[in-house]
Parts: C-alpha cells; sequence; structure tokens
C-alpha cells in the first residue's frame, strides 16, 4: 500500500500501470453497474486509482474510499467544494460518508 503524498500527480506515479485495461466498473450490491470509467485522456487517473483500489482492498468499502481519497490528494479538496466537478471522487465521498460498498470490477481491453 503506497503512503499518499500531497500531490496527486506524485502518488499517480506510484501507482499499478493501467495497460490493458478497458474500463473500470462500479458495481452495487445488486449488481447494477452505478458507473463505468473508460480508460482514455482525462479518465486515466481515476482508471489508475481504482485499479490500485481493487488490487489493495478488493471492494469499495469505507476504508478503501478512505485511502483512495488520500490519493485523489487536491482533487478530493476540490471535490468536497464543487460537487459533480470530480464523479470519480464523488464515488469515494459518498462511501467515506457511510453509502454501501461497491464492487470494483476491472475490465481487461478485448
Amino acid at each position: 500500500m503506497i503512503q499518499p503524498s500531497s500531490v496527486f500527480k506524485d502518488n499517480l506515479a506510484q501507482l499499478p500501470a493501467i495497460d490493458g485495461i478497458e474500463r473500470i466498473d462500479l458495481v452495487d450490491g445488486g449488481g447494477a453497474v452505478v458507473a463505468d470509467i473508460e480508460n482514455k485522456p482525462g479518465k486515466q487517473g481515476s482508471v489508475a486509482v481504482y485499479h490500485y483500489l481493487q488490487k489493495t482492498f478488493g471492494t469499495l468499502d469505507a476504508k478503501a474510499a478512505e485511502h483512495g481519497l488520500a490519493v485523489f490528494a487536491e482533487h478530493t479538496a476540490d471535490a468536497r467544494n464543487r460537487p459533480g466537478a470530480h464523479p470519480n471522487v464523488d464515488h469515494l465521498l459518498e462511501i467515506a460518508a457511510g453509502g454501501p460498498a461497491l464492487r470494483i470490477d476491472v475490465i481487461a481491453a478485448a
């Protein structure tokens, strides 16, 4: 497990590569996909964070969400101030605040 710094770019450099990942699906307890994060420019940092959380914690519970918020660093503060601006951080904020845990499915590229 990494020790997150206060700079997202530095944290990102410590995460596993995301080559070969098409997308990340966040799945609720009923099996419904509540969000998907495609591996494309502008979303690759989120894909890397969620992939890392899946490998480290196995599921997206409150403990994993808190760690993910630390990894997102300065983006977490911005997300708190501007709800909706960072939807992939918003999921972590919701779970850390007591929302239901989600399953993280890593979908490999074909």
